[in-house]
């Protein structure tokens, strides 16, 4: 029997299952109220699935990391070790697991919001996979995956394109021929979860100016921009897949289509070692040469890294002042992400740049990584930590409650 709306309001448990290329992230959320809390009760990982070294942990709150034996499983794929991890997590959750939320990348055209996922949703799913090749396999892999262990758990997709379902056409429209875009070809944004929590958050630490024009800033492996207006997106630096936008970890961002051309037909390149590069073996890896970590390009004397960083904020602070200019102006900033949220130094470097924004930045504020960066009087500059985990738990909650 499937978990109903009364064992999520008592003792029911959210899981949130967020898939990556070789890692996957999971938490476990109270299913009552307290799910609108940014704390779960415990977290667990399965990360460098597919090679040797693979390896699982489970951490509850406030707890030490168990590790998880996966055996040869891990070797086999996202699913294989996914399905020895669950039932650990579940001996360990505090409750029955009343429904799974899904961390999915692409949405398409056809979800502006989360969904039940039957096998209709999924046939839907496996058509986007060549938009988001990277992860969008892994996302249906570990939904088949909690669908064998747990046949009755109710299980959301949600996804990373939805929170910009509100760009205006104009901005989300590329200037190709009909018959492409009407094949789906278009400005799609990514990171959508990370950006509707930053959302969420703002009112309780800007007031009503939280409903200004605000530039959000994730910085991680993968890096984008969203500019709000209203909480709601207007603008955003990817596009069409994860590639465009800003400067990534191997992801090159924004790039001339002529030079893959270029690649293709001058080079002798083939698509498939294209898309390799592209995916990666750009970005700070292909800058450097030396690796995709920022800690690790900050620390380096090496002149490839310093070029690496250099170009990454450059590209930064161009496509800042490009979103800022699409919704209208700025008043604030927020970092988040990894990279936003704890890097000082590229912090600084792409504020320095922005004073013509209004902008400033307090070396004591930024170096504490504190959550307030601008001296008084500038325009705000914030550090907002990303946790797309609870807005999934949420949005689960709501349809499972519903669907209860």
């Amino acid at each position: 029997m499937a978990p109903t709306a009364e064992t999520a309001k008592t003792d029911g448990t959210i899981l949130v299952v967020n898939a990556g290329s070789s890692s996957i992230k999971l938490a476990v959320f109270p299913a009552d109220d307290a799910a609108h809390a940014a704390e779960p009760r415990l977290t667990a990982l399965i990360e460098r699935i597919g090679a040797p070294e693979a390896a699982a942990w489970i951490r509850p709150a406030g707890g030490a990391k168990q590790p998880v034996a996966l055996g040869a499983e891990a070797g086999r794929g996202h699913a294989p070790a996914l399905r020895v991890l669950l039932p650990e997590i579940a001996a360990q959750a505090g409750g029955p697991i009343a429904a799974a939320g899904h961390r999915i990348v692409h949405g398409g055209d056809g979800y502006s919001g989360p969904v039940a996922i039957d096998e209709g949703v999924l046939e839907r799913l496996e058509t986007l996979v060549p938009l988001a090749r990277t992860h969008q396999p892994h996302g249906i892999a570990a939904i088949r995956a909690v669908g064998e262990v747990w046949p009755a758990v109710l299980q959301i997709a949600c996804f990373d394109t939805a929170f910009h379902a509100t760009i205006p056409e104009r901005a989300r429209t590329f200037a190709l021929p009909e018959a492409v875009r009407r094949a789906g070809v278009r400005r799609y944004g990514f990171h959508g979860l990370s950006y509707q929590w930053i959302a969420a958050s703002l009112p309780g630490i800007l007031g009503d100016a939280a409903e200004g024009r605000i530039v959000v800033a994730h910085l991680g492996n993968g890096a984008s921009l969203c500019g709000m207006a209203g909480r709601e997106s207007r603008a955003t630096t990817m596009g069409f897949t994860p590639l465009d936008g800003l400067v990534m970890g191997e992801r090159p961002g924004r790039t001339d289509p002529g030079a893959i051309l270029f690649m293709l037909e001058e080079m002798g390149l083939a698509p498939a070692e294209i898309r390799e590069m592209l995916f990666k073996r750009s970005g700070l890896l292909g800058l450097s040469g030396i690796s995709n970590d920022m800690r690790t390009l900050m620390a380096s004397a090496a002149p490839e890294a310093r070029l690496a960083l250099e170009v990454y904020v450059e590209r930064a602070v161009v496509e800042i002042g490009a979103i800022a200019a699409s919704i209208g102006g700025l008043d604030a900033l927020v970092f988040t992400g990894g990279v936003g949220e704890n890097a000082a130094g590229i912090r600084a470097a792409i504020v320095a740049r922005l004073g013509w924004l209004g902008l400033g930045i307090d070396p004591e504020a930024n170096a504490a990584n504190a959550l307030r960066l601008s001296p008084e009087g500038a325009t705000p500059v914030l550090i907002v930590p990303a946790n797309e985990e609870a807005v999934i738990a949420r949005e689960t909650r709501g349809l499972a409650l519903a669907a209860g």
